[in-house]
């Protein structure tokens, strides 16, 4: 069994990413664990806080899910150009104490996939995790990337992916991933 993490990053409700992790999660194929995570309950990073009350709960809690893991998919929406502060601000919070790092990041296999309203989907987003991933030691997946524009017409009214072509190549990419991750932990 391959097991694979998604975390969207995006706090909204009726967030598109949160929609399309959900839908890589019940389309995974057999033999692929798919649990997801949000980012909910994270504050903003203070070295002071981490100072005086260590790291908080929701990010250990995350971090467990992460060291757990196979692979991890980050569901990263576009915000100006780049990716979102909130989930920047999470994957600080992650490499805290810095001798941390290795623990939760090195070595370990990440993809990236998005969905926005715009006409390129997440590229911009997904080019600024780049530097971040290679920083922290992360194996950034270059198999293959899932960028959904026009995100607004790929779910149904109540967050589903409703957009067959989309949900294809939601599940080319997810098996794709699971299958690295699972050959390259040695399973």
């Amino acid at each position: 069994m391959v097991k694979i993490l998604g975390i969207s990053g995006s706090l909204r409700k009726a967030s598109f990413n949160t929609g399309l992790m959900k839908a890589a999660a019940a389309g995974a194929h057999e033999g692929v664990e798919f649990e997801t995570a949000t980012l909910h309950g994270i504050p903003l990073y203070d070295g002071d806080v981490e100072a005086s009350d260590g790291i908080p709960e929701a990010v250990t809690a995350l971090k467990r899910k992460i060291m757990a893991a196979d692979g991890v998919i980050l569901f990263t929406p576009e915000y100006n150009n780049s990716m979102p502060g909130v989930f920047k601000n999470a994957i600080d919070w992650l490499s805290r104490p810095s001798a941390d790092i290795a623990k939760v990041f090195r070595g370990r296999h990440f993809a990236l996939a998005g969905t926005s309203p715009g006409n390129f989907g997440t590229i911009l987003s997904q080019n600024a995790w780049l530097p971040v991933m290679r920083t922290l030691g992360a194996e950034l997946w270059s198999g293959k990337r899932l960028m959904l524009p026009r995100a607004e017409t790929l779910f149904d009214q109540d967050g589903r992916l409703a957009d067959a072509e989309a949900a294809d190549r939601l599940r080319v990419f997810v098996k794709a991933f699971a299958d690295f991750a699972g050959t390259e932990s040695g399973r």
